[in-house]
């Protein structure tokens, strides 16, 4: 497998990560295929391309015939077809967040890629918590995805300075409802909530459920 180089400062997942999965997703699904946890990432995707036939350009994702080989290679490349489609139109679907998350989990712990952070994130974290302050991370991305960005870091693993993660599996990021569900999940009124963000209507929406709001601009952000 081919080096991947850093994840550095400035460079937002779609320059490094979702390129990886492109150029690798159809090796990794050869590799793994036989493998329970591939299976069930499969089995997801296809779910969702069932509830997605009805979009445009929508890819199937057949369930196995039983032609061997054959049968194999045609729903390998139709997982691999669909997961394009879908990161064509940047989608955040479950299914397409969780192959990817371990396809990510296999290239970090392979030595493959490291999350590089601004100067100032890990300490300015480290004194929030110093000073009383619990700290979580939502993102797009899958909580294990998370996970293996912040334990696989040129600061080495600093998992331990956050208190919790969450993805889409609570909602969208664009949805006010998600920011409700997090407060409560977290014990804590919306009210008391500061999200930073590099994305306005994820702004708009954390507002809308009365969550403190600061935009994040850093190069290589555009603020959208």
């Amino acid at each position: 497998m081919p080096r991947v180089q850093p994840l550095k400062r400035g460079e937002k997942k779609k320059d490094i990560l979702f390129p990886y999965i492109e150029d690798h997703v159809k090796e990794y699904l050869q590799t793994h295929w036989e493998e329970e946890e591939c299976q069930q990432d499969v089995s997801l995707l296809r779910k969702q391309a069932e509830e997605d036939a009805h979009l445009d350009g929508a890819v199937p994702i057949p369930a196995a015939s039983g032609d061997g080989e054959d049968d194999r290679e045609r729903m390998i490349q139709a997982v691999v077809d669909n997961v394009c489609w879908q990161m064509s139109l940047d989608r955040k679907t479950t299914a397409l967040k969780q192959l990817q998350g371990h396809m990510w989990r296999a290239a970090f712990k392979a030595g493959l890629m490291k999350a590089e952070f601004f100067e100032d994130v890990v300490p300015a974290v480290r004194k929030w918590r110093e000073a009383g302050m619990k700290v979580y991370v939502y993102s797009s991305g899958s909580v294990e995805a998370q996970k293996l960005l912040f334990g696989h870091s040129t600061e080495g693993d600093v998992l331990e300075l956050f208190d919790g993660h969450f993805d889409t599996k609570i909602g969208h990021k664009v949805e006010s409802e998600s920011y409700r569900k997090i407060a409560s999940s977290i014990g804590c009124s919306t009210s008391n909530i500061l999200f930073l963000t590099d994305v306005t209507v994820e702004a708009s929406a954390a507002e809308a459920a009365d969550v403190h709001v600061a935009v994040v601009v850093r190069p290589g952000t555009r603020g959208s």
